[in-house]
């Protein structure tokens, strides 16, 4: 059998962004674990021991009642989600930034078939008074159903909702008959921002359902759809395969859950990603003519930059404009950040706003 030469590295790995937590490679650990799960044959689909392990530990995360249902992507998880909590003649109530309504490519609506209602939040956060403003016609036949309120932890601005602002949330939804699913493709990054448990911040507050983030915090794409109240759902598993998110060699998808939510590794990636975070925004705010327009309360610092700058920052260090009307950018730091990429880069846009000016 011809010898199969290695593969060549086709990109520069010297090269540092801050487009998204996407953009960072897969964490040491992880791709031990991935090793650690290779060889020989064990069962697919799930019937193997690591993702019956993962139901343990999810279930020391988010109580007794918690399953763990492994999905490849994060659209995936929030499709299968929705897809199991709805009827076809429900609607899901989320903020107008949500990912489900804004990045999803209408994914929830077309694969799910449910229909997204989304309400007006300049901070990216529901509250009851807004849930309310589209939580109408129970039982009247013409009016899409609410029946799921989600909301995003940390949010797509980067806001934060606290233990009680989330409680606020699911009593209310619950007092109206719906569920409430939470997206948390960066849970770990608010619940370190937070200094709270990933329960004090869904279970504990009444969330029913979560979308577990994965591939942000340092894994090879792999989220997950956490079951905290059975009673939000319905036959989840035949949803997943409907959906096209079962994986057959589901080992390797949760032997990379284990190694993130088993131990510590969740909580130091998000702890290391959020302080890199606030170290870029305090020197964006140190650069003349820069204005960071958020608070930075995870790994996100939104900032205005003149639309100039921002095309020879971005030749340099990727990012992407967040409002094209305004040049506000979004910039995220991730488990692999550095001092060195964060000081680099305010660096590099002193000098370019020296000569703008």
């Amino acid at each position: 059998m011809p010898h199969t030469p290695p593969l060549d590295r086709l990109h520069d790995a010297d090269r540092r962004g801050f487009a998204s937590d996407n953009y960072a490679g897969v964490h040491p650990e992880v791709l031990e674990a991935l090793a650690t799960a290779n060889g020989g044959h064990v069962g697919s689909y799930g019937a193997d021991p690591y993702t019956e392990a993962l139901q343990d530990v999810v279930r020391g995360h988010f109580g007794e009642n918690a399953s763990c249902w492994p999905t490849f992507n994060g659209t995936g998880a929030n499709v299968v989600a929705l897809s199991a909590m709805t009827d076809r003649w429900d609607s899901v109530i989320c903020s107008s930034h949500a990912h489900i309504h804004t990045d999803e490519c209408g994914a929830p609506e077309k694969v799910a078939g449910i229909k997204i209602v989304d309400v007006e939040s300049p901070d990216g956060r529901l509250t009851p008074e807004r849930i309310d403003r589209e939580a109408y016609g129970f039982g009247f036949e013409h009016h899409a159903q609410p029946r799921v309120v989600s909301v995003t932890q940390s949010t797509e601005v980067g806001t934060l909702y606290t233990p009680d602002q989330l409680s606020a949330v699911c009593e209310h939804a619950h007092a109206l008959g719906m569920f409430v699913h939470l997206d948390g493709a960066r849970i770990a990054n608010a619940a370190a921002a937070l200094g709270c448990s990933l329960a004090d911040i869904t279970t504990d507050v009444g969330v029913d359902v979560v979308s577990l983030g994965g591939t942000k915090a340092g894994l090879m794409g792999v989220e997950a759809v956490v079951v905290v109240n059975p009673d939000a759902v319905r036959r989840l598993e035949f949803v997943r395969k409907l959906s096209t998110q079962l994986p057959s060699k589901m080992r390797f998808m949760s032997a990379q859950l284990l190694t993130l939510y088993a131990g510590d590794l969740w909580l130091e990636s998000g702890r290391h990603a959020n302080a890199m975070a606030r170290r870029l925004g305090e020197a964006l705010r140190g650069i003349d003519g820069i204005t960071v327009t958020q608070e930075v309360a995870a790994n996100a610092v939104f900032a205005l930059l003149p639309p100039q700058v921002t095309l020879r920052m971005q030749a340099r260090y990727p990012f992407y404009v967040w409002k094209e009307a305004t040049g506000e950018v979004r910039l995220m730091c991730s488990w692999d950040t550095t001092e060195g990429d964060v000081d680099g880069f305010a660096e590099a846009l002193r000098a370019e706003m020296s000569v703008t000016a």
